[in-house]
């Protein structure tokens, strides 16, 4: 089941065409070892690579009275090789074709998603470089807090995609398992070096132990950090909403010529991309929600996790490249208003640098509660009637017995803040 949000390649990785083609890969893998170690005549391995095959339309048509694909897809690769078919899936179960063949389904969906975080990675860290000293109000709770720049912002995001990247990364490695021991893990028909041969051929490692699955705590974990990866997407996407709201506008995604935004406001510029991102990432902590119930099988295995991973991992992969794709493009175009961003910085008179007055104050003998008290006895009659913040502690002689006016307004800039944003951005690399 491919999403509608799929791009031209993650749409082939999970097309049935493409799954079939994986399935022959596999098999003919196996039948090389075994011609190998004399089990297969040399003949009817050339025989098997010569004229192996598959017709889709076919398969399906044995699948509906079999209601088995692996044997509908190998009656149908058997009817295009003839006798020597008798030695294609020798001594091996269905789970061993599938669990191999969905490994390198999911490897080559993840290089593609890999592929898609390191651009995002690159692209924030140019942006962060951009905006490195593009000052801007930092919120907590969404209120005006202290001064951040936009690059700093940036920065972080680019620094949790690193995490992301290690994260996914390790995800793949775990994924890329294999396995070709039999109906319960015991290697009773075939043995461990045929397994381990045809997962160094297929570019796997195989599986230590297995039952008759590839355990599902692997695919899991590579669900995880899809799901960990969409909430960063949703996390940048949330904010740059946030910054395109009228009454921030510090920030906004792309708006291309001719694009419509209401169908009855002909004003309105909306977030449609980052909303979309932000929907997108529940549906990946879903995907991972039902990895995790996949790991508890009956016994040797059930197949209660195969209708699951049909959805999920097809799901799952293509959605969040989808979501990497857009976000780049969102990134690449998004509008900066600096001018927006120093207006906003203005609104409180000056509140933002309430605490270099306190630690002013307290460097210069005052108890911190003292001149906690003192600070905010002032910012509040900022709050609650305006004005300016700096003019209201220069008219009380309480601050001014321990500042002197020079120091009262060094509290008032940015240049404090500026040689630990050069350390931060050394320390990441930026």
């Amino acid at each position: 089941m491919i999403p509608r949000y799929t791009t031209p390649e993650m749409g082939r990785i999970w097309s049935d065409q493409y799954k079939y083609e994986t399935w022959l890969k596999v098999e003919i893998a196996v039948c090389e070892v075994l011609a190998e170690q004399g089990r297969i005549p040399q003949q009817s391995l050339e025989n098997i690579k010569a004229r192996a095959a598959f017709d889709q339309a076919r398969i399906e048509e044995i699948e509906a009275t079999t209601r088995h694909d692996v044997i509908a897809f190998l009656t149908n690769v058997g009817e295009h090789v003839g006798p020597d078919a008798r030695f294609i899936h020798l001594g091996m179960t269905s789970s061993d074709l599938l669990d191999t063949s969905l490994a390198l389904l999911c490897v080559e969906a993840g290089k593609q998603i890999q592929g898609r975080m390191e651009d995002f990675h690159r692209l924030l860290c140019e942006r962060a470089r951009e905006h490195k000293f593009t000052w801007q109000i930092g919120r907590t709770h969404g209120v005006h807090a202290e001064p951040i720049t936009f690059g700093l912002k940036l920065a972080l995001w680019s620094e949790e995609t690193a995490r992301n990247l290690r994260r996914w990364e390790a995800a793949l490695e775990e994924i890329a398992a294999g396995k070709i021991s039999g109906v319960v893990g015991t290697y009773a028909h075939l043995s461990p070096e045929v397994e381990q041969q045809v997962c160094e051929r297929l570019g796997l490692k195989a599986a230590s132990i297995s039952n008759q699955i590839v355990q599902r705590d692997r695919h899991a974990s590579y669900l995880s950090a899809i799901a960990i990866t969409g909430a960063t997407l949703e996390k940048i996407a949330l904010e740059v909403r946030h910054l395109q709201r009228t009454e921030v506008r510090e920030a906004e995604e792309p708006f291309k010529k001719g694009q419509k935004g209401s169908s009855a406001m002909p004003h309105k510029r909306n977030p449609i991309i980052a909303e979309r991102v932000c929907g997108m990432a529940r549906l990946l902590r879903a995907d991972a929600l039902a990895g995790l119930e996949n790991v508890a099988l009956w016994h040797e295995r059930d197949i209660s996790h195969s209708s699951v991973e049909r959805v999920i991992l097809p799901d799952a992969t293509t959605t969040l490249d989808y979501m990497l794709l857009k976000m780049t493009d969102l990134i690449k175009g998004m509008v900066v208003y600096p001018e927006r961003m120093e207006h906003n910085l203005n609104l409180t008179g000056g509140l933002i640098f309430s605490q270099p007055v306190l630690l002013a104050l307290v460097e210069k003998g005052a108890s911190r509660e003292d001149a906690y008290s003192l600070v905010q006895r002032h910012a509040m009659e900022v709050w609650e009637r305006g004005g300016d913040f700096l003019r209201l502690l220069q008219d009380d002689p309480e601050v001014m017995a321990l500042l002197s006016e020079r120091e009262l307004e060094a509290c008032f800039n940015y240049d404090n803040l500026r040689r630990n944003i050069e350390t931060i951005y050394k320390r990441l690399g930026i």
